[in-house]
């Protein structure tokens, strides 16, 4: 029962208020995408609201506030259970159009941390082969880059090497995307050493890339070395990173800023940046793997280098692009014409 009808509408009208807000910034962008918590608080407010209004319509007094909360409950309602509702559920390209490359920009300062550790860790590999050639056993944990490079190059470049794919290729890619896919949420999971095992992890990454590299230029074969990895690892190396930049986004949760906000807040804040980019991460290595099983395999004189390489700079390019200007709003949207 409303005991003083002027003290409850001073008291409850910020919330009104606020939910109004909401409100309006969800019809201003209908596409946009809600964090659990904002989820929590639109239904509560909305809630709130309509019990406010159950009250107030007892009351003759206050048409105004009774109008306004009439109107204010009919768009919660219509936001929530509504049309605007279901234009808000999970749509595959929006989520892929505009969904992914926001997050992956919001979330850029994990990203420039995993690529300088994979840089560093490159570096170091790089200069390890260089150096002391002899610590490639130590360095690379595959078996078919111990031997001479060249020696490598002469059977991939035989004429007979171009079918020893054939009829297991979709094997091989189902092989390639499950182990790269593990690799990715094995520095998304490593997140949860508060980082360090996610930044020891690109480290080390980084060094296996980068003494293969010296390896095979110093060797003379960097046209091959171009042509075999650019096709796939234009993809698989940022999509490991996006892995690497989904677990120190969890790391951070775990860690937190000031303090003020409790872990369970912080990690649901952080779960659907998290979750956008592991998924990220796994669509791109399905795209890398498939690429490498049907393509990357095949050499020359059967695909010449130059075209491999166009191909591989085509693709980083198109993943640039994606990345930095997809999803962004056009310049003046949002402001009043003149």
């Amino acid at each position: 029962m409303i005991v003083n009808l002027e003290k409850f509408i001073a008291r409850e009208r910020p919330g009104w208020e606020r939910l109004d807000r909401i409100l309006r910034r969800l019809a201003a962008d209908p596409a946009r995408t809600l964090a659990l918590d904002e989820v929590r608080e639109l239904e509560r407010l909305y809630q709130r609201a309509s019990a406010d209004l159950a009250r107030l319509a007892t009351f003759a007094a206050e048409p105004e506030a009774r109008h306004y909360l009439e109107n204010l409950v009919g768009r919660g309602y219509a936001e929530i259970h509504g049309a605007q509702a279901e234009r808000r559920r999970l749509r595959p390209w929006e989520w892929l159009a505009r969904t992914l490359p926001q997050t992956f920009r919001r979330r850029a300062a994990a990203w420039r941390l995993a690529v300088a550790l994979l840089l560093a860790g490159a570096a170091f590999g790089g200069m390890a082969v260089a150096l002391d050639p002899a610590a490639k056993p130590v360095l690379m944990p595959f078996s078919h880059l111990l031997g001479d490079p060249a020696q490598r190059v002469a059977e991939e470049e035989r004429p007979t090497a171009a079918g020893r794919m054939d009829g297991r290729k979709a094997t091989f890619a189902g092989q390639l995307m499950t182990h790269n896919i593990q690799v990715a949420f094995m520095a998304l999971a490593l997140g949860f050493t508060w980082g360090v095992g996610t930044l020891i992890f690109m480290f080390y990454n980084g060094v296996i890339l980068g003494a293969v590299a010296v390896d095979y230029i110093m060797a003379g074969q960097t046209q091959f070395l171009l042509g075999w990895l650019l096709p796939h690892g234009v993809i698989e190396i940022p999509a490991i990173l996006v892995g690497a930049q989904a677990g120190l986004v969890l790391a951070g949760a775990l860690l937190g800023r000031d303090g003020r906000e409790p872990l369970a807040g912080r990690m649901r804040a952080a779960a659907p940046d998290i979750v956008t980019l592991a998924l990220g991460a796994a669509l791109m290595l399905v795209w890398a793997g498939t690429i490498e099983s049907f393509f990357s395999q095949y050499h020359a004189p059967v695909i010449p280098y130059a075209a491999k390489i166009a191909f591989g700079a085509a693709e980083g390019t198109a993943l640039t692009w994606y990345f930095i200007l997809c999803g962004r709003k056009p310049r003046g949207a949002g402001k009043a014409g003149t």
